[in-house]
Order: C-alpha cells, then sequence, then structure tokens
C-alpha cells in the first residue's frame, strides 16, 4: 500500500488535516433554520476542533445563513491554522430541496460580502462556487470570482459538482485549488474528475462520502471488513476514501458528538492492500 498522508497543502499553502468537518447539519430539520438546541452545535465545532479538525466546509445557504453564524459564534476568534471554506451560488427558500441556482455576479457579491461578515473575516480562505448557474453564461460568473480574488476578498477559489471540462474552462479564469462531488465507496461517477484533480494537485472533497448507492450486497461486503477491524461501516467508508487518494480531504457532517468521535477515529484505520481490492469491487 502506498502511504497515506495526513495533511494536504490546499492551494499550496494552506496545509490542513484530511479529516475536516460539513457544518451542513448543525442547523435546523431539513438544513432550515436554527438547530432547537443550538449550544450542540458550538460543542460539536468546538469538539471538533479539539480534535484536530482545522478545516471546516460550510455555505452561507445552509441555515440559509445559520451554519456561518454558529460556526463564529462557536470558533472566533480563530485559531490561526483553522481554514473555512464557504460556499455561494445557490439560494435555500426552505427546507430540503426548495433551493434554486443563482450564480450572478449580482448575487455572488452580495453572498461573498454577507459570509464574509457572518465569519468575521477580512478574507474567505476557500470560496466555493456551489453550482454553476445554467441561466448564466459560467465565463461571467467566472469572471466576477476572478476579480472578487484580485480585490483580496477570497484567497483561494473552488467548483463544486464540475466535469472536466467545466474545471478546464474555470482554470482559464483563475487557480482552482478543490473540487467539491459527490463521491464515496459506492459512488464513483466522478471517478474522472478525481483523476484530473490529483493530475492538477487539486483537493477533491466528496460530499455525501458515507452514502449513495449502498445496498444490500454493498454493505454485507464492507460489514465482514468493518467486523474484522471492530469499527463501522461507515469508517471503513471514510477509511477508503483515505486510502483511495491523498488528494481527497473528508468533510463528514453530523450534528452527533458520539458520531464526530466515530468519524475522527476513521483516520486511526488501516485497510491493506487486499482490503482495498474489495472495496475497489463495490462500485462495479
Amino acid at each position: 500500500m502506498k502511504n497515506v498522508n495526513k495533511t494536504f497543502r490546499l492551494g499550496g499553502d494552506l496545509e490542513v488535516n484530511r479529516i475536516g468537518y460539513g457544518a451542513m447539519r448543525i442547523t435546523g430539520p431539513a438544513i432550515w433554520g436554527m438547530p432547537e438546541n443550538p449550544q450542540n452545535s458550538i460543542d460539536v465545532l468546538r469538539r471538533a476542533v479539539e480534535l484536530g479538525v482545522n478545516f471546516i466546509d460550510t455555505a452561507d445557504q445552509y441555515g440559509p445563513f445559520t451554519s456561518e453564524q454558529l460556526i463564529t459564534e462557536a470558533l472566533h476568534p480563530y485559531a490561526s491554522d483553522l481554514v473555512i471554506g464557504t460556499k455561494g451560488g445557490l439560494v435555500r427558500f426552505g427546507p430540503w430541496a426548495d433551493i434554486h441556482n443563482d450564480a450572478s455576479p449580482q448575487h455572488l457579491h452580495e453572498a461573498l460580502n454577507g459570509s464574509l461578515q457572518r465569519l468575521k473575516r477580512e478574507q474567505i480562505d476557500l470560496y466555493q462556487l456551489h453550482r454553476i448557474d445554467p441561466g448564466i453564461p459560467a465565463e461571467i460568473t467566472f469572471e466576477f470570482l476572478k476579480k472578487a480574488q484580485a480585490e483580496g476578498k477570497i484567497r483561494h477559489l473552488g467548483l463544486s459538482e464540475v466535469s472536466v471540462e467545466e474545471i478546464k474552462k474555470a482554470q482559464d479564469f483563475f487557480e482552482v485549488v478543490s473540487v467539491q462531488n459527490r463521491y464515496s465507496v459506492f459512488n464513483r461517477e466522478w471517478e474522472s474528475v478525481l483523476d484530473y484533480c490529483e493530475q492538477q494537485n487539486i483537493a477533491f472533497i466528496p460530499w455525501f462520502p458515507i452514502g449513495g448507492g449502498m445496498d444490500s450486497k454493498k454493505e454485507e461486503v464492507i460489514q465482514q471488513i468493518a467486523e474484522a477491524k471492530g469499527v463501522s461501516i461507515h469508517q471503513i467508508a471514510l477509511s477508503w476514501l483515505l486510502h483511495r487518494s491523498n488528494h481527497i480531504l473528508l468533510i463528514p457532517g453530523t450534528s452527533s458528538l458520539q458520531h464526530l468521535e466515530e468519524n475522527m477515529a476513521a483516520g486511526t484505520i488501516s485497510l491493506s492492500k487486499y482490503d482495498m481490492e474489495i472495496l475497489n469491487k463495490i462500485a462495479n
């Protein structure tokens, strides 16, 4: 087995631990509004940092705005090595699926300034375009992001749910340092994007890293490996991602302190070459 790195240099200059934290689920039910117990979310965020997390992923539409507000309440003033990535380009009008594209310069201007204000930052460490807006020429969106970076509001830029061709188009405007696509041991739709990220030294940040595409037969295979190691199938799924590529940054999200501890422990699990061969075949 190749060596599994513990850290990754995001954009070449921000060294982060490869198990970060996704802050979507610290909001209210259905990712809408404040949680019933905000202190629990604050406790989870603080515990994540205590456990070594120094990369937190959020977005202005989580809540909306709630996730960013809770991060600030829990962690500001921030540790010098804490990297916070947020996203803009989607608008949430209600619980769960009531989400719409808006990557217009007008909206992104308001979204970016709002995130800067809520997070109490003069510059966003990593600003990711949540989605390319099919109703707006991508070049217009990319030009705005390039300008905002030149103005110093953004340190590094990333993308989400994009193809290799779309990454290349964005690279004509700015350096792409991260790509956040759906990917897991069960779902390999974006394998080509991961390969391209490795070639370009881009961080690949899988969302929904534990689920998607799992059936009883696949679950049985991963369960056997998990039982042999005395861990959960979720921990094996996370460990597989760490072993799959040193360019993968994990951002498992949870509002449970227990699940947070379990997610972080996935970094201590060693998978053999044989384990990886078995797990690599699951998606076939």
